[in-house]
C-alpha cells in the first residue's frame, strides 16, 4: 500500500506577487515622470562642458524665429514680465532659459533683465559637449 503525502503541490501559479511588483513599478514611473519635463519646442541649445540638471517649474524659451514662450505657452516679450510676475507672486523662484544659439545676445539680455526685475534666479540650459 503506497503512502500518500498530505502536502500536495499545486500546479496553479500565484500572480499576487507579480501584481505587487507591477504596482510598485507603476508608482515609481508616475513619480519620476513629474521630475522630468522635456520641452517640445524646437530649440537648438548651445553646448557646454559643465552642464547639470536643474529642476524648475518655470521655463522661458526663445526660438530661432524670435518667438518667446513662458512654460510652453507663447507670450510676446512685452507680456513676459507680467506672466512671470503672476507665476512668482512676489516670491523668489528659479527660471530656466532655453534660448536658441542663433538668437542675438540682446534678446538673452532682455529676458535675463525681466527675470532680474522679478527677483528670479536664472539657469541657462545647454547641451553637454
Amino acid at each position: 500500500m503506497p503512502i500518500k503525502s498530505k502536502n500536495q503541490i499545486s500546479a496553479n501559479f500565484s500572480l499576487s506577487s507579480m501584481t505587487d511588483i507591477v504596482f510598485l513599478l507603476l508608482i515609481f514611473f508616475m513619480l519620476t515622470s513629474n521630475f522630468v519635463t522635456p520641452s517640445a519646442l524646437p530649440v537648438n541649445l548651445p553646448s557646454s562642458k559643465g552642464t547639470s540638471l536643474e529642476m524648475t517649474k518655470m521655463t522661458v524659451t526663445v526660438t530661432s524665429d524670435l518667438r518667446c514662450y513662458f512654460n510652453d505657452d507663447e507670450v510676446g516679450f512685452d507680456r513676459l514680465e507680467r506672466a512671470m510676475a503672476a507665476e512668482l507672486r512676489g516670491q523668489e523662484g528659479l527660471v530656466t532659459l532655453h534660448i536658441d544659439k542663433s538668437v542675438p545676445h540682446e534678446y538673452f539680455m532682455k529676458v535675463a533683465g525681466i527675470c532680474a526685475a522679478n527677483k528670479a534666479k536664472v539657469s541657462v540650459a545647454a547641451q553637454p559637449e
